[in-house]
């Protein structure tokens, strides 16, 4: 009886998933999205995250931005989520979480229709394309609903290797470069000197969906001691957008 019940649950079809996005409009929403953050920067990626409330992730943009949060219906949890500061609230922190890595000084004339997105996980058991791509849809709308014209953020890799991995896939960017003046200066270099850059290395997923969709890479990569990665600063101009994205996100369809 052991083996055909054994049997029966190898042929059950996996229950079907129902995932929605949308914004989180309440204090424990937002609590959700940041404990799912620890749980991935520090429990997987093994980030130094300092937080005054034990696996939570939280900093002093988090009150600033807006977080887009992908759910499971059927379970209720969070597991997938971006946090997103638009220009007015980062004029009011004081300026963009990518302004700690990056002099943004040639971006200046972009701030007022500039968005910053970051914080993007996903659960392990959610790394799909549906839900990469339900984050990118609301994403997308948040955009065109309120107008704004250029989206930045940090691209990172991982630096487990030392960062020769890191250097061998910047060295493959030239073609993703951005113009020279959308270019910004890491605050502390990664020191592509001392590291090899003839490796095979494998892009993030993430990262290959920025370009893939038509973002820039602006410049040298940073290194970030707290994550231990190297992050590369990515502007998105919404003109650039494939037009296959535009379609799929965007609803486009010229």
């Amino acid at each position: 009886m052991t083996s055909s019940v054994t049997e029966t649950r190898q042929h059950q079809k996996p229950a079907r998933r129902n995932l929605s996005v949308g914004f989180a409009r309440s204090e424990r929403e937002i609590l959700e999205a940041q404990k799912l953050r620890y749980h991935i920067f520090a429990g997987e990626l093994g980030a130094r995250l300092p937080t005054r409330q034990p696996g939570v992730d939280q900093d002093i943009y988090d009150p600033y931005c807006e977080h887009l949060v992908v759910r499971d219906e059927n379970s209720g949890a969070v597991v997938g989520t971006y946090r997103i500061l638009s220009p007015d609230n980062a004029r009011k922190i004081g300026g963009y979480y990518s302004e700690n890595e990056f002099d943004l000084t040639r971006l200046q004339h972009l701030r007022p229709r500039m968005v910053e997105i970051g914080r993007s996980c996903v659960h392990a058991d959610y790394r799909s394309g549906a839900t990469i791509s339900l984050l990118w849809a609301g994403l997308a709308k948040y955009m065109l609903d309120n107008r704004y014209d250029y989206l930045i953020g940090c691209a990172s890799i991982s630096m487990a290797d030392g960062g020769h991995a890191a250097a061998s896939l910047y060295k493959r960017l030239d073609a993703n470069l951005s113009p020279l003046e959308y270019r910004v200066f890491p605050r502390c270099p990664l020191p592509l000197a001392a590291l090899r850059n003839d490796l095979p290395a494998e892009l993030p997923p993430l990262l290959k969906g920025y370009l893939r969709a038509g973002a820039y890479v602006c410049g040298d990569p940073a290194w970030d001691p707290d994550f231990n990665t190297a992050d590369l600063q990515i502007l998105m101009p919404m003109s650039r957008l494939n037009n296959r994205y535009a379609r799929h996100f965007l609803g486009n369809k010229d």
